[in-house]
């Protein structure tokens, strides 16, 4: 049961991690820094405050990051197979 709501709240995190990266605005994006306009910034762009995209895309990965991992070791003792902890038997003979 927790294996199933720690997977949907991943997917969930996943989803919002990708609305954010599409939502923020590129660095250097415009039509000038295409045909070489924008050579008058510095070599990595002028420094910006954190916006509260780059905020909440900062967590969101953290986040990411975790879950994967927190996945990753519950389910290798998670939901195993229905026949995984089954012995083989050996038929059982009938008599006439």
């Amino acid at each position: 049961m927790l294996y199933y709501l720690m997977s949907i709240l991943y997917v969930l995190v996943c989803l919002v991690l990708m609305l954010v990266i599409l939502l923020q605005q590129g660095k250097g994006g415009d039509i000038a820094s295409a045909f070489g306009g924008g050579g008058s910034q510095a070599a990595f762009g002028a420094r910006a405050g954190a916006t509260v995209l780059s905020r909440a895309t900062t967590i969101l990965a953290v986040l990411f990051i975790l879950g994967a991992l927190a996945l990753g070791i519950v389910g290798q003792r998670g939901p195993g197979s229905v026949v995984g902890g089954r012995a083989p038997q050996a038929p059982t003979q009938q008599q006439p």
